[in-house]
């Protein structure tokens, strides 16, 4: 609701209003005033100078707008070129302001950005030690401690949804120092939109509402706690009454979400996905678990844990029968450090990321696989699921997890716009693993029915706002 659907008092006249009258000052300060209660983004950005004709039509529509809104989030699904849009944004910002621009991105994909630069003629240099170069920097998330946010007129963060991955200190660096740019960009696909969470960071990393002024602005907290943590139907934090509807306004005031064209109105003939084969493999445990005589499902994280390592061998055994049977490119996701070390040994040909592998070592491998040198990469998806285009690859195996958006990220990083070939997933459990596979597929029934009510948000907010004439004469009651 706006500050004049507040102000139940009548008749109105539409007059200006006097300086020094009460508390409202001026009347610019009124309409400031009105503004800021709206809590609807401003346009803080400039005019596009730079409008390239290798984007698409909806992707030239998100990028003009996130220009002039300055600052923005664009939530795209995977494979709709959020690359090539950062880098369009981030030319118009350098060219607009003849200053330096940062790319921040997940591990590895700083050098797939420079690659897609180079394929659309955008100049962009790497950056690990701090140095502003001029034009288009691009470094790692890990790195970001080492720059100042002064030397930059802007930052875009590339697959921001990785941020919540990283430890709270690291996510505070990341936090700060996008709050003191004056033009900003987060990019992701958000696998989970129900995920108040990031949409609360996001909007806190922009200039907008803080995360706390968010919730208490748009819900209401049944416990009388001041804990962010849980943000959905059930929890302690809920929607206050017919605020739901204003809160996706706000949103779309500084954020687009699409997962195809045309959930913007455009036409999706050139982004249909391939089929994606989702294959169940239960693998028999050779050994009961102990004091069972028949197995059961596990109950509770610890014996989801015990049975991951009991059935260890069996499982990463079933993955390698399946990736050795053929000799294209694949790939295979693990948890455990175990899990890892034994697949390696198990699929010959196979190069292993882990942890404790240096920032360049694990950049050497995914860039070795997206060439084609590597075949087939062990991995886990906290470590290599964010950002990665691996469209050469349409095989990969899983072992489930309860997160929804693991399981997400790893199998869009092959299943794709771009990809030419069905994609196989091929997810390896057990009989007990039944409870952690039905907690899957629920999250993704979940997370599908949230996104397509967030776009249909979106969209009914955009047509109202489409209505609205804000800079229309503000009726005020007539004892002003």
């Amino acid at each position: 609701m706006s500050a004049l659907g507040m102000l139940q008092v009548p008749p109105a006249v539409d007059t200006p209003i006097p300086s020094g009258v009460g508390f409202l000052g001026p009347r610019d300060e009124y309409l400031a005033f009105l503004d800021a209660k709206s809590q609807l983004g401003t346009f803080d950005g400039f005019e596009p100078s730079y409008v390239p004709d290798f984007l698409f039509d909806f992707q030239r529509a998100l990028v003009m707008w996130a220009v002039r809104k300055g600052k923005a989030a664009i939530f795209a699904d995977c494979g709709l070129g959020k690359t090539p849009m950062q880098l369009v944004w981030a030319e118009n910002v350098r060219r607009h302001t003849n200053r330096p621009v940062l790319i921040v991105t997940p591990l590895a994909v700083s050098a797939q950005t420079i690659e897609e630069g180079a394929k659309f003629g955008i100049e962009v240099r790497r950056s690990n030690d701090g140095t502003a170069h001029a034009g288009i920097n691009v470094t790692n998330y890990e790195r970001l401690h080492h720059f100042s946010p002064a030397d930059f007129a802007g930052t875009v963060c590339d697959e921001s949804s990785a941020i919540k991955s990283f430890a709270g200190k690291h996510r505070a660096v990341v936090t700060d120092f996008m709050r003191k740019q004056q033009y900003r960009l987060l990019a992701t696909a958000t696998a989970a939109p129900n995920d108040y969470i990031e949409l609360g960071t996001s909007s806190e990393a922009l200039g907008q509402l803080g995360y706390m002024d968010m919730l208490n602005r748009f819900f209401k907290n049944d416990q009388n706690t001041s804990r962010p943590n849980r943000l959905w139907a059930g929890g302690q934090w809920r929607f206050k009454g017919h605020a739901e509807q204003h809160f996706w306004r706000w949103v779309c005031s500084w954020a687009r979400a699409l997962r195809r064209p045309s959930d913007l109105g455009f036409d999706d003939a050139r982004f249909a996905l391939p089929p994606l084969i989702e294959q169940e493999h239960l693998v028999q445990a050779r050994s009961l678990a102990e004091g069972m005589l028949f197995e059961l499902p596990a109950v509770g994280l610890y014996e989801e844990r015990q049975e991951q390592r009991r059935t260890l061998r069996e499982r990463c055994e079933k993955v390698a029968s399946l990736i050795n049977r053929t000799t294209e490119p694949a790939v295979a996701w693990c948890h455990l450090n175990a899990e890892g070390d034994l697949l390696a040994k198990l699929i010959p040909d196979a190069v292993q990321v882990s942890g404790s592998d240096t920032v360049e070592a694990k950049e050497a491998a995914f860039m070795g696989f997206a060439h084609g040198q590597i075949r087939a990469l062990v991995i886990k998806p906290k470590i290599g699921a964010f950002g990665l285009n691996w469209q050469h690859c349409a095989h990969m195996t899983v072992f489930p997890s309860h997160s929804y958006e693991q399981y997400y990220q790893a199998v869009r990083r092959c299943w794709r716009f771009g990809q030419t070939k069905p994609v196989t997933v091929d997810i390896v459990t057990t009989e007990s693993g039944s409870r952690v596979m039905h907690n899957l597929q629920r999250k993704s029934a979940q997370a599908d029915t949230m996104f397509t009510a967030l776009v249909g948000y979106m969209n009914d907010a955009l047509a109202i706002a489409g209505h609205v004439d804000y800079n229309r004469k503000v009726q005020v009651p007539a004892w002003l």
